[in-house]
């Protein structure tokens, strides 16, 4: 069987990184082959220099086994490789079928004018083939993440796609959806279609991949079939030792100092009388299924949104947070799920983005900068958090996703804030650097700062907290202690539409705790 792609020998060097050192991958027809590594390993590298997004330094690329070159990203769909990155590229006020063939568009005679019958024909025709319901008229804007994640599915397939990259297709779905889009990708897989699957979550390679290249450092380090390789070798082979997976003990360290309680929170239907205590050394978790209010939560408390009501105290006394800015004067920080949109200027360079929320602090006269300290303060959190970056100087935007997000939390550790939330902190991030996070929250919690983890992984959720909120519909409905409970004991809670007394004896413990 001929190889859809082979790659062989790839170079890539960015101003003070070499990202590839003689990288080698292959995908066959009707494969759905793995690629992972740690942040930083060069994975997405890889596969923007086959999706013409990245120009090689040295290699040889073959696709159908012709060597070829790709200077462009048309010239990548040309050769019928398509990739749908992490961050979704759709135009939210236009129609799911405008999206799919923008700067496509079928033309009415004479082509001066735009056939809409004939794009939501086409669009609709390719949805028919994903078995997907969906009108093609529909503004993306008005989508799920899943369904817009779809839509990009669709747009690869009408360039008569090959190859399809996926670059962490689950990080945003629940598992309903990811079920969702593992059915279309195995409908792919038996049309022939080659499919690269990039992501961190150990337990969906299992499922959906036939096998796994892992990548180190910029290096091929090997190629397993995925059904006959263990996670503990995987593990081993991205991070160049075995790492265990043990529950490390959390602080037991809790107060009874409460630094922020919030009692009846009302935003229309996203928040509905939230109230929950945060103790000094405490780290809190939420979960609930996607769309339950827990963001919502955490922004209005940070106050980038509105509320309609409630209140909110910080350390004993009622505070009225209208803005961000308010929330950071009372020292309280937020880490946006959302890392590159609302946490980083990514244009910027590491060391500007860590003391970026407290550049007051290093200015001389109230105008000139202290670019001593400003790198010595920089240069500090990135030897203590590891983060991998060539100098202080570098652009944000030139690091990988797992990096980007030490630096938001360098950000605010550099603040010095006493509460902070983590919104999904390890979404992205290679198993190694979850423990790395999951170390610094152990030593934040430590230290006594009062930590809200808002995460989507259940595992999670029990391995870091003291205390677990679940939220359903806009509503909390149960606080659940951190040891003991189980995945199914969430569950129920984040399924629960309505709190009522039939929920038994946990809905009223926690109904209690709140005011504790």
């Amino acid at each position: 069987m001929t190889p859809l792609v082979t790659i062989t020998g790839l170079d890539k060097s960015f101003p003070g990184v070499q990202a590839l050192k003689k990288a080698s991958f292959e995908l066959l027809p009707g494969e759905v082959h793995a690629l992972m590594g740690e942040n930083g390993a060069g994975k997405s590298t890889l596969m923007k220099i086959l999706a013409g997004i990245y120009q090689k330094d040295a290699g040889t690329i073959r696709v159908d086994g012709a060597s070829v070159d790709i200077p462009s990203p048309r010239a990548a769909q040309d050769l019928g490789i398509s990739i749908i990155h992490q961050e979704l590229n759709l135009m939210n006020d236009l129609t799911a079928a405008q999206n799919i063939f923008i700067g496509r568009e079928p033309k009415r005679t004479l082509g001066l004018m735009l056939d809409e019958d004939a794009l939501n024909r086409d669009a609709a025709a390719i949805f028919a083939r994903m078995n997907l319901k969906l009108d093609p008229r529909r503004e993306v804007g008005e989508l799920t993440v899943a369904m817009q994640q779809m839509v990009e599915i669709a747009k690869a397939l009408s360039f008569r796609s090959k190859v399809l990259i996926m670059d962490e297709p689950t990080a945003a779905l629940n598992n309903a959806e990811t079920m969702e889009l593992f059915r279309i990708i195995r409908q792919l897989k038996a049309e022939g279609v080659g499919i690269v699957y990039i992501s961190h979550k150990m337990d969906e390679l299992k499922e959906i991949s036939d096998r796994v290249t892992v990548m180190r450092d910029g290096a091929y380090v090997g190629t397993l079939p995925t059904a006959s390789t263990t996670m503990d070798t995987i593990i081993s082979m991205m991070v160049g030792r075995s790492l265990t997976e043990t529950k490390e003990a959390i602080p037991d360290s809790i107060g009874n100092d409460v630094v922020l309680e919030v009692r009846n929170l009302r935003r229309g239907h996203a928040i509905q009388d939230v109230s929950f205590s945060l103790r000094k050394g405490e780290i809190l978790g939420f979960a609930g299924l996607m769309g339950a209010g827990r963001t919502e939560v955490a922004r209005a408390i940070f106050g980038a949104d509105p509320l309609d009501g409630g209140e909110i105290m910080v350390r004993g006394s009622t505070v009225a947070i209208r803005s961000p800015r308010d929330a950071v004067r009372l020292g309280i920080g937020y880490l946006s799920e959302d890392r590159k949109r609302f946490g980083l200027a990514t244009g910027m360079d590491v060391a500007t983005n860590i003391v970026m929320p407290c550049l007051r602090r290093f200015l001389s006269l109230g105008m000139f900068l202290k670019s001593r300290e400003i790198r010595d303060t920089a240069r500090s959190y990135i030897a203590r958090l590891k983060i991998k970056t060539p100098s202080d100087s570098q652009e944000v935007r030139l690091l990988s996703g797992g990096n980007q997000q030490k630096i938001v939390i360098a950000k605010w550790l550099t603040r010095d804030c006493e509460i902070l939330f983590f919104d999904e902190p390890t979404r992205g991030i290679d198993v190694g650097a979850k423990n790395e996070i999951y170390k610094l929250l152990n030593t934040l919690a430590a230290q006594g700062r009062a930590i809200v983890m808002i995460s989507s992984e259940l595992p999670e959720i029990l391995r870091m907290s003291h205390r677990i909120a679940v939220m359903c519909e806009g509503r909390l409905t149960g606080i659940l202690p951190g040891e003991g409970t189980t995945q199914e004991d969430i569950m129920r809670l984040a399924t629960q539409r309505h709190s009522t007394t039939a929920t038994g004896s946990t809905t009223s413990a926690a109904a209690r705790e709140l005011t504790q």
